[in-house]
């Protein structure tokens, strides 16, 4: 609209906050609008927005970004109202009834848990000194310690939460801290609904506002809000849980790692259904050996870290067996093999990124490619800021800065995208 171009609109001084939104069911109202030069949209009631990014235009203005999502449940009902013929012509052009090919139920843009917005160029590359964002101070339980940490979630703001293995604890660590915050257990290792025990994962439900927490040791999947919730609530039982993640649609997925199997559970699903794995422990293509980290992508195909058979298996939906992306040539330390892999993550174009947990690395593997390439680590196993000792968890920020949980140096390294 021209009159955003106006200085006399967005001012010159003060703090000022600019919004823009991405929708799809705004309507054009120009031609009802008293400003004839203006194009003016107009949003039915009831609409849902999440915050997309928060960017800094200069001093004391602000850009906040939103995006139009499609609630869960309905958030207004209509109601029989008369018609009024003299309102039926501009009703019909401001809210008329989309055909049902145009229905959005969900939008499958949304960046896959743990992947980067940004598209990741193919021959990217990343400082190969970290910066240690969380723990880092020999094993312990303070609030700048970590014991053994496994999985973690980086959310937009880069706020890290970190599944703090033998503390048994989830810890928040907000961007540029210095100590974290204990946002769930922390209470000793039990079964207690106050309790974990040993915790190897976590993910953000934003929807619901809650952690979900692949509670291991005590077999079950737990949600735990994020607004001072002392207890969690056990959403999936009788399950040996590592790696979660959640697809656009709110469905979990979670490796068993003594079922040798991948499920996948819909909203109010319990028991869930196998989408990887499920025939016995093997090296078979429709087998797994103890599968530990998941990713899901937007066409809902399945990457597992299958750590006794040292390779990364994709199961595309509905398929019966995997195909191999990366390893499966043997335990070893080459370019073409992996050793114990964890954590892995995909980008836009099909790439593969992999903790190389016993290799002390970070492999990068194209589609289709024989091998992969070393962007972090592997400079043997040490404490240096271009060293990692037994690395697990994996994630991107939306930015494209890899961060991985280097579990044997109980620390936290933020490896910038150059």
């Amino acid at each position: 609209m021209k009159v955003l171009e106006n200085e006399q609109f967005l001012g010159t001084k003060g703090s000022r906050t600019f919004f823009t939104i991405q929708c799809h069911s705004g309507k054009d109202i120009k031609k009802y609008s008293y400003f004839k030069a203006e194009d003016e949209i107009l949003l039915p009631a009831a609409r849902q927005f999440k915050v997309e990014s928060c960017l800094t235009q200069g001093t004391d203005f602000y850009m906040i970004q939103l995006k139009e999502i499609q609630p869960p449940f309905p958030l207004i009902e209509l109601v029989p109202t008369a018609t009024i013929p003299e309102v039926s012509a501009v009703a019909a052009a401001v809210v008329p009834s989309p055909p049902k090919k145009h229905m959005v139920t969900k939008t499958r843009t949304r960046t896959p848990l743990r992947a980067s917005s940004v598209d990741i160029h193919p021959n990217a590359k990343w400082k190969q000194n970290a910066i240690n964002v969380a723990g880092g101070n020999e094993r312990g339980s303070g609030n700048n310690q970590l014991y053994y940490p496994y999985g973690l979630y980086v959310d937009d703001d880069q706020t890290i939460y970190v599944a703090d293995w033998l503390n048994h604890r989830i810890v928040e660590w907000k961007c540029g801290a210095t100590n974290g915050q204990v946002v769930a257990g922390g209470n000793g290792e039990g079964t207690g609904a106050h309790q974990l025990s040993y915790p190897s994962d976590v993910i953000v439900d934003k929807e619901r506002d809650s952690l979900i927490i692949s509670n291991s040791l005590n077999r079950r999947v737990v949600r735990w809000s994020r607004r001072n919730g002392i207890n969690g609530e056990t959403i999936i039982s009788n399950i040996y849980c590592c790696g979660l993640t959640m697809d656009e649609n709110g469905s979990l997925y979670v490796a068993d790692t003594e079922k040798h199997e991948v499920r996948r559970y819909k909203i109010g699903d319990t028991q869930g259904t196998v989408v990887a794995g499920g025939n016995g422990k093997g090296n078979r293509l429709d087998q797994l050996s103890e599968p530990r980290y998941v990713f899901v992508d937007r066409d809902h195909s399945i990457y597992v870290s299958d750590y006794w058979n040292h390779r990364v298996v994709k199961w595309k939906e509905g398929a019966e067996q995997g195909i191999v992306v990366a390893g499966g040539q043997g335990q070893g330390n080459s370019l073409t093999q992996l050793s114990y892999p964890e954590g892995v993550v995909v980008d836009q174009l099909g790439t593969v990124y992999i903790a190389d947990c016993d290799n002390h690395r970070i492999l990068r593997w194209p589609k289709g490619a024989t091998q992969g390439s070393v962007i972090a680590g592997g400079n043997g196993e040490g404490v240096q800021s271009n060293q990692l000792c037994g690395p697990i968890g994996l994630s991107f920020d939306r930015h494209g800065n890899l961060y991985v949980v280097d579990d044997g140096n109980n620390r936290v390294q933020k490896f910038n995208i150059e």
